[in-house]
């Protein structure tokens, strides 16, 4: 390789980074213009080095090792915002950098500006069709229904039926908000349990209020749906 092909290889390198960077940077992403420049250039530099060394059998095993180097850099730019995961497309694109610095640095020049291409086209074309296909119509988006079920039994049996109504809660894949219990007149004890779940669930809170009902010290029992 002469020095004016490595120079060559190099500056499209370092320019296909940037222009990528570029993009990231004009979205106020981490790994931004320098970032994806040095990437690239970084790339390209460990490729060329088999063309330098003699004996060296083959270019790939460099790039391999690239790879490798470029997926710990690009974890560090994922980071997790609650149950939403933010980075990853940064990421992506560092290890495309990566790639088309490689390409660059392997002499593949038409193969690198084509990468840099469909790069910078994934993410400014395709940026409105991800959101589109991500955002959920407001109508299939299913609210939290709450429900109170209301036991009154004898005293003695309230431990008994707040137990119950415990274990039933569980089988029906209802999540207990809430389980009070208050003493009322002739050693009777009013229970409520506060369940919620994602969409109606009114046959499961039926279910489970037949179920308490046929127990020998209940004395009335009811559910509604609460806010």
């Amino acid at each position: 390789m002469t020095l004016l092909d490595f120079v060559i290889r190099l500056s499209l390198a370092f320019l296909s980074g940037a222009l990528i960077g570029l993009e990231r940077q004009w979205r106020h992403r981490m790994a931004g213009l320098r970032t994806n420049a040095l990437v690239a250039t970084g790339a390209a530099l460990f490729v060329m080095i088999s063309f330098k060394v003699t004996g060296e059998p083959s270019i790939t095993r460099i790039a391999a090792q690239v790879v490798s180097g470029v997926g710990f850099l690009g974890a560090g730019v994922i980071m997790r915002d609650g149950l939403n995961i933010r980075g990853l497309s940064t990421a992506a694109t560092l290890w495309c950098s990566a790639a088309i610095g490689s390409l660059s640095g392997a002499g593949f020049l038409i193969e690198s500006l084509i990468g840099s291409a469909m790069v910078l086209f994934a993410n400014i074309a395709l940026r409105p069709f991800s959101r589109v296909l991500s955002r959920t119509p407001e109508k299939l988006v299913e609210e939290e229904i709450s429900y109170a079920v209301r036991v009154i039994c004898k005293t003695e049996n309230g431990a008994q039926i707040r137990s119950l109504l415990l274990q039933l809660a569980n089988e029906e894949n209802l999540v207990p908000l809430r389980l009070h219990s208050e003493t009322g007149e002739n050693a009777s004890i009013s229970i409520e349990i506060r369940l919620s779940s994602i969409g109606r669930s009114d046959a499961a809170v039926e279910k489970i209020v037949s179920r308490v009902s046929l127990e020998t010290r209940v004395m009335a029992i009811s559910w509604q749906v609460v806010p």
